[in-house]
């Protein structure tokens, strides 16, 4: 399992999908740049959350807040006292680890890597690292002047709630939904972009009456765990984990986990936050926060239920459930089993030959398609080769210009997955693409 792994993390720099950061001056651990595809794709999968939790749905609002925020935010949401992991050094060999993550006190390398008994390894005394990334604001380096990179965009929803609540006029129950980079000074970060020290958060806070929370809960782990499923990523794959031992906010909390090439991890946290996160903002704010019923002439602190997904883990998700492998003519394919919305590429246009005016013909069916979906063309080496290039970028169709073309107007459209080919008049082509793509 670990091979496909290796192989995923090979093809995402070959294709242009994920580069290491820095490369040329040797990369900084934990950093990555997305490169063509992987931009692309990264917007596709960012669209297509942000479209199911805005879009489509009447009672939920888009936010952007600033990466920096007032210190006093990050005392107010504990992360100040309480955002820490245990830390521990090997004496053996100076590597350094999460003291959660050790198990029996033992080294986690492998003996080759480190000179001690691992049965018996010296490690240090645990000591408490915060994961905040800190800096200062304005030109002195003082203790008045520090500021935090965040480490989470959820707090920028619930001091921004009561203005959105106002300029929306929504009434509750309502959401606030947000796509933005985070920072977290991982001690162990690892598995390609799994767990990095910069991402990209998608987080959707809801904010509901005390005493409906438990019924809503429900309702958006059943939301989220279909939209994975809506996207392509294979039932099986996925699970639920329930959370016995909860955080200091939280009443209930499950993780969607997918079987990754290195185990179950966490894909997506559902919380149920109480009225933790409005009670500590208003008491370090000052500021009411409290929701007035207009219907019961109630006044309360809503409950907030939390939806939180990487966008950068359901990226590597997406890629690693896409990824398939058989066998065509004695050769090994190697494809991304992407789902169209979310494919990079959503059409290649190839000329089946350079002359008889196919690439002419092909570039006007660019020409057409490339104001509504994302085109590439190509009349460069066999057209076998190019389906194979395409097949691995995750492309779901393929257009052939060739001699029936030129007699009848239509042209051959290859399917990505099953391989079937199909005539589609050029007349036809732009809405028999779109049926299949959005």
């Amino acid at each position: 399992m670990e091979s496909v792994m290796d192989k995923i993390v090979s093809l995402a720099k070959r294709r242009g999908f994920v580069f290491p950061s820095s490369e040329i001056y040797g990369g900084i651990n934990a950093c990555w740049d997305y490169g063509p595809l992987g931009s692309k794709l990264k917007m596709n999968v960012k669209q297509a959350w942000f479209k199911a939790m805005t879009q489509m749905r009447d009672d939920i609002e888009g936010l952007d807040a600033a990466i920096l925020m007032h210190p006093r935010v990050w005392h107010a949401s504990g992360h100040v006292e309480n955002f820490t992991d245990p830390l521990v050094d090997c004496r053996e060999c100076k590597a350094r680890f999460r003291e959660d993550q050790i198990p029996q006190s033992q080294c986690p390398l492998k003996p080759s890597k480190c000179p001690g008994q691992h049965d018996k390894c010296n490690l240090t005394e645990a000591r408490h690292f915060n994961l905040m990334f800190k800096t200062f604001m304005g030109p002195v380096e003082e203790d008045a002047n520090v500021i935090f990179l965040r480490p989470e965009t959820a707090q920028g929803i619930y001091v921004n709630y009561k203005n959105v609540l106002e300029s929306s006029r929504h009434k509750v129950p309502f959401g606030i939904a947000q796509i933005g980079k985070a920072f977290r000074n991982e001690i162990t970060p690892g598995n390609f972009i799994f767990r990095t020290r910069e991402f990209e958060q998608m987080e959707m806070q809801f904010f509901v009456k005390p005493g409906t929370d438990e019924e809503w809960f429900e309702t958006w782990r059943g939301i989220r765990m279909d939209w994975y499923h809506q996207h392509g990523i294979r039932p099986e794959k996925l699970r639920w984990h329930k959370h016995e031992k909860l955080a200091h906010y939280a009443r209930a909390a499950y993780d969607i986990e997918y079987e990754f090439p290195f185990g179950w991890s966490e894909l997506e946290g559902i919380h149920n936050r109480t009225d933790f996160d409005l009670s500590r903002h208003q008491e370090f704010s000052g500021k009411k926060l409290e929701y007035f019923d207009e219907e019961t002439k109630e006044r309360y602190l809503p409950y907030i239920i939390e939806t939180s997904a990487g966008c950068d883990r359901s990226l590597l998700t997406f890629l690693v459930d896409a990824y398939r492998e058989d066998e065509q003519e004695g050769e090994v394919r190697n494809y991304l089993s992407l789902h169209p919305k979310l494919a990079p590429i959503k059409v290649a246009v190839f000329p089946l030959v350079k002359r008889d005016g196919m690439p002419e013909i092909a570039a006007r069916i660019v020409a057409d398609l490339r104001p509504r979906m994302e085109v590439f063309y190509d009349e460069k080496g066999a057209v076998g080769r190019r389906y194979r290039r395409m097949d691995e970028v995750g492309t779901p169709f393929c257009i052939t210009v060739d001699s029936e073309t030129l007699t009848n107007q239509s042209v051959t459209v290859r399917m990505r997955d099953t391989l079937e080919q199909v005539r589609v008049d050029m007349s036809q082509l732009r809405t028999w693409l779109e049926e299949r793509i959005c």
